[in-house]
């Protein structure tokens, strides 16, 4: 089974498999709050709480079909996470680590929204609530399940290294392991605009 994957306007559009090689969790940290707001979307991708909602994966379970010129990246600091997004309509796409050996990618609940199936029905409940220190309301929200997502996305995550398939991905240039383009990083003060808005 796969799930589409769209940005906003429908230019950039994709699949995912919808496995069970999947691990569903909210993130409450100041990072991903400053990137809804890099993208100029805080209230589409935020939560009440400031939380994001993200779907664990494997970068090989993904596949775009159309639009890829489109594909952005940026980093909040030069040593941070890629952060993928659709440059046509700021859609967020999701977040990899910079070598792409660790294969992972968080995809964000925004460019998953197309077609009949919600997040929910297509990726299963929410397992994880993770830096709820940063949420917008103290005491709101407790970090659960962040073990046994640690466990499994460290499983995740070694398969693919021992098997070979970290070198399937759309993100990444397969010969050389750099990003397919290459990421805008912020300056420090960018940086500390953003997360003074969030």
């Amino acid at each position: 089974m796969t799930h589409p994957i769209q940005c906003s306007c429908g230019i950039l559009k994709g699949t995912v498999s919808t496995t069970d090689v999947i691990n569903r969790c909210v993130c409450y940290c100041t990072d991903c709050q400053a990137f809804a707001h890099f993208l100029q979307r805080p209230t589409d991708i935020l939560d009440s709480l400031g939380g994001t909602d993200i779907i664990q994966t494997l970068p090989k379970y993904i596949s775009f079909t159309e639009g890829t010129e489109n594909l952005a990246c940026m980093r909040l600091t030069d040593k941070g996470l890629l952060r993928w997004y659709a440059s046509c309509c700021h859609t967020p796409i999701g977040n990899t680590p910079p070598n792409f050996k660790l294969s992972f990618i968080g995809l964000i609940h925004t460019c998953l929204e197309a077609g009949d199936g919600s997040p929910e029905s297509a990726f299963g409940p929410i397992r994880m609530h993770v830096h709820t220190k940063h949420a917008k309301e103290k005491g709101k929200v407790k970090s659960v399940g962040v073990a046994a997502a640690l466990f499994r996305v460290t499983g995740m995550i070694l398969r693919a290294r021992f098997d070979g398939s970290y070198r399937i991905t759309p993100f990444f240039l397969p010969e050389t392991g750099a990003p397919i383009v290459s990421p805008k990083v912020l300056r420090v003060q960018e940086l500390k605009e953003l997360k003074n808005a969030a």
